[in-house]
């Protein structure tokens, strides 16, 4: 259907940085995601921060990796009205949901992060 409204432009430049981009922004999310979460760093928040530090924690992470999924299927969105190809919104859109369910906290995963690094409280 968009087929009738973009006009195909080859441009061998914009096909590489485009990829090149979206495949950087891929793979730092997986590593801005695994560093936010490691072990050492989770439990030196615990013990600063608390519950709330651990939680506020998780969720600026989950929502930074959020904009970056959103920041992927843009750049193929934009790729797609430059070239007329609409294969970039596609693929770049497959790698945005990647990334999101890549990311995607559920609430089993908080709690037990929450229990395993905030401090205990002696009773």
């Amino acid at each position: 259907m968009s087929k009738n409204y973009l006009t195909q432009r080859n441009n061998q430049s914009v096909d590489i940085g485009v990829r090149i981009t979206i495949l950087i922004l891929g793979l730092g999310s997986i590593a801005w995601r695994r560093t936010k979460f490691s072990s050492m760093r989770l439990q030196d928040i615990g013990a600063l921060q608390g519950s709330l530090g651990l939680l506020l924690t998780l969720e600026n992470t989950t929502v930074q990796i959020a904009f970056l999924g959103a920041g992927i299927a843009l750049i193929g969105f934009v790729a797609t009205l430059m070239t007329g190809n609409d294969l970039y919104t596609y693929w770049a859109a497959a790698i945005s949901l990647v990334v999101l369910v890549y990311c995607y906290p559920t609430k089993s995963s908080w709690s037990r992060t929450v229990e395993r690094f905030s401090p205990t409280n002696p009773s």
